[in-house]
């Protein structure tokens, strides 16, 4: 059997034809700039697969001075000399709201880059490495927009030879020029030529031939500033028949009323508030009322129908006015029906908002808003999971069109690009709704949210917006609401691995439905408590609450939960190592979930009878078992499941003496694993390919997997996998080094003293007995 090897490969799911091709629109109309598009251009490879000059590039400057637009337009020229695409995220450094995480920008990277959803990690170091490795082969473009800091950018950058990383920012970003070798290029205000020339390029068609000692005055009144010049050229475009001494004497008179925005230089500032102000001023009364209104709007990007509900309107009145927003250059329209403020603007907006909508009109158009967000996240839980509790939506508002009522989400796939589309905003509505004194809505959307976030979204997030949901159910002393986010708390620390806050959680929850006589409820928080008393081997615990919660839904009529918690409760035998008693559990589970047709379940519990028929002397039956739950996994997709039951698999195929089918499916285990940042499941996986090695008379490499799989769970602080990863280290060792065998034999004895259950009396017994051999 010699030849055989456990070796890393490309990762499934991984598609090699996959280009993205992320860059938005090129900026139209655009002038100058010749001598920074020149510096770009010196950083580009001089011939097509040579390394680039350099890796990272920052263009940094003042707000409104063009950075987006810059590296746009140049990166649409040179996109051919990256042939295997380009990405694009606006990190939203300067936005009134959070930046964007780098574990988000990461998602939306692997996303495109053919990695499932699913499948992305989520530690965050995690998944920075795995984009680099998609990344180390490939020549791509990496735009970074509107980054804060070194620090959210560098997890971001490829590392390969052949990829070019540009950054746009207001800072100039130091960090990455003294650690990662940055060249930066710093963008000022156009020279007084290049204004005017992109004055005459926004008027060119609309006006007659402007004086150019006029042209001149009024690319000086907007400070030589991009943004300024686009908007106040687009002012003087809509009014053809103005003479242009009269627009620069409005924009002279107009006074400076707000100080929402801080560009750093007094001057610029000026300025831009100037141009903003002027152009407001010219709007019709409606499309203004809506500029007003967009700045109450909690996210950074927003599509039509949240337009519409903020607005009051229907939504064909509101997708014109929109257009007309957009045509003024005051919004920015980055997709069908989907729309964003250059961030100067938002904040002008937003400082409109605070000063000319009445409080009770702002306090109106948000809770309209909110409440689209609520009930359009609830249509598409109804696609992404239709089994959850649903939640009892408040009446909408009077005021809230007909026409913006949520949309009707075709599948799963049409609810999660939306879910995706909107986890920002709906994060952002939690904060919004609960600051804003709407509590009722505040704690529905984060349960909403709990059930629609993106499968690789960050838990950190949800925790704070649970917390937030928490507070406001507390506040409006809704014990139903408190179960709910105290379950999805306990639920998000579970996933994190902080039992204890996972515990406490589920406890709180568990009093809350005690004292409210909800049964079905109490059997979900005593499942629940069992889980967790299971994932910390605590056994004779997690037995009893799955004994409790199967009584209470069998009384209730729940006889899906009812098998589940029987399936949970055959675990948790067979882990004690009670055998006889966990195939009865498993066997009456799988019956249950067979005639309810739980597919997912079904694959569970055959998963589990292939460990109970390989431990009761059974190889064939348990390949048998784990073949099938193999098959459920890969019909419905879910590389979580796959991951966990290939390692069944692995066991069956080793007791059959079929070690390079087993290898192979340790090898699959851990890199499906690995790419989904289980660090405890990628070390079990080594934990059998150390098995298999040893069973091939190869201790050696036994001993290598072994050890690798002890660190790991040492470092997870998981004593009772670290002590069997220990006896199998010390059994690959004997031969070579009794003294070290011996060693972790003593050391996974001291582990196991924390455990009583059958299963560990028996491997302590093995422990001390073991005599090294010679």
């Amino acid at each position: 059997m010699g030849g055989v090897h456990f070796h890393q490969h490309t990762p499934p799911g991984r598609a090699e034809d996959s280009v993205p091709r992320q860059l938005p629109g090129d900026v139209q109309r655009f002038v100058n700039r010749t001598a920074e598009l020149g510096q770009l251009n010196a950083v580009l490879p001089t011939e097509d697969g040579d390394p680039v000059v350099v890796s990272v590039c920052v263009v940094a400057g003042t707000a409104g001075a063009g950075k987006t637009s810059l590296v746009l337009h140049w990166a649409h020229q040179i996109r051919d000399r990256f042939p295997d695409g380009q990405l694009y995220v606006n990190l939203r450094g300067y936005d009134p709201g959070q930046p964007l995480s780098a574990q988000e920008a990461l998602h939306g990277f692997l996303a495109a880059l053919g990695v499932p959803g699913d499948s992305v990690p989520r530690d965050p170091d995690t998944a920075a490495a795995y984009y680099r490795s998609l990344l180390s082969d490939r020549r791509m473009l990496v735009v970074l927009d509107n980054a804060a800091t070194a620090a959210q950018v560098r997890p971001l950058l490829p590392g390969g030879p052949h990829c070019l990383t540009v950054v746009t920012s207001r800072s100039r970003l130091s960090g990455l020029a003294i650690r990662d070798g940055a060249r930066r290029l710093t963008l000022g205000t156009l020279p007084e030529p290049e204004a005017v020339a992109l004055l005459r390029a926004v008027t060119t068609g609309y006006r007659t031939e402007d004086d150019l000692d006029e042209l001149t005055e009024l690319a000086g009144l907007c400070a030589a500033l991009p943004l300024a010049l686009r908007i106040a050229g687009e002012r003087a475009a809509s009014s053809p028949h103005l003479r242009l001494a009269d627009l620069i004497a409005e924009l002279r008179d107009e006074s400076v009323l707000w100080d929402a925005l801080s560009v750093g230089d007094t001057e610029e500032a000026e300025a831009v508030r100037t141009v903003f102000a002027w152009s407001y001023r010219a709007l019709p009364e409606h499309g203004a009322t809506l500029f007003r209104q967009l700045g109450l709007h909690p996210g950074p990007e927003f599509g039509l129908g949240a337009a519409a509900a903020l607005a009051g309107l229907p939504v064909v009145r509101t997708r014109q006015l929109l257009d007309s927003l957009v045509g003024a250059h005051l919004l920015e329209q980055t997709g069908p029906d989907r729309y964003q403020f250059h961030d100067l603007l938002r904040a002008y907006a937003a400082g409109l908002a605070q000063q000319e909508v009445s409080p009770d009109g702002g306090r109106a158009a948000l809770h309209r808003v909110l409440t689209w967000y609520l009930r359009t996240a609830e249509a598409a839980r109804s696609r992404l999971a239709p089994g959850a509790e649903e939640t009892v939506l408040p009446d909408p508002p009077s005021d809230l069109p007909e026409a913006t009522r949520p949309p009707d989400f075709a599948d799963y796939d049409a609810a999660m690009d939306w879910a995706e589309r909107e986890h920002t905003n709906l994060l952002r509505t939690v904060d919004a709704a609960a600051t804003a004194g709407h509590d009722a809505l505040a704690w529905r959307l984060a349960v909403v949210l709990w059930d629609v976030q993106p499968p690789s979204a960050s838990m950190g997030q949800w925790l704070a917006a649970g917390a937030t949901g928490l507070a406001a159910a507390r506040r409006t002393d809704d014990l139903t609401g408190q179960a709910r986010l105290l379950t999805c708390l306990g639920l998000a620390h579970q996933r994190v691995s902080s039992w204890a806050e996972s515990l406490e959680c589920h406890q709180q929850a568990l009093t809350i439905r005690r004292a409210a006589d909800d049964r079905a409820g109490e059997a979900d928080s005593l499942n629940l408590i069992g889980i967790i008393h299971l994932r910390r081997r605590q056994l004779d615990c997690a037995a009893a609450r799955f004994e409790e919660a199967a009584a209470l839904w069998r009384a209730v009529g729940s006889d899906r939960w009812a098998a589940s918690a029987l399936s949970n409760l055959a675990t948790t035998h067979y882990s004690a190592g009670r055998l006889e008693q966990a195939t009865a559990c498993a066997e009456e589970a799988l019956a249950a979930h067979r005639a309810l047709g739980n597919a997912v379940s079904v694959g569970n519990v055959l998963h589990t009878l292939s460990r109970l028929r390989r431990e009761q002397g059974d190889p064939e039956e348990a390949l048998h078992s784990a073949e099938q739950a193999l098959d459920i996994a890969l019909s419905q997709r879910d590389q979580i499941l796959e991951a966990y039951w290939l390692l069944s698999l692995g066991e069956a195929q080793r007791a059959l003496d079929r070690p390079t089918d087993a290898l192979v499916s340790y090898q699959r285990s851990a890199d499906l694993h690995r790419r989904l940042g289980n660090r405890s499941r990628e070390a079990m996986s080594w934990h059998g390919a150390g098995e298999t090695y040893q069973a091939l008379g190869r201790p050696d490499e036994a001993a290598h997997f072994h050890l690798r799989a002890a660190t790991v769970h040492r470092d997870l602080a998981d004593g009772w996998h670290e002590a069997l990863a220990l006896e199998a280290l010390a059994i690959s060792l004997d031969g070579t080094d009794p003294t070290t065998a011996g060693q972790h034999r003593s050391r996974a004895l001291r582990l196991l003293v924390a455990y009583d259950d059958p299963r560990a009396v028996a491997t302590r017994g093995r422990l001390a007995g073991a005599a090294p051999e010679g």
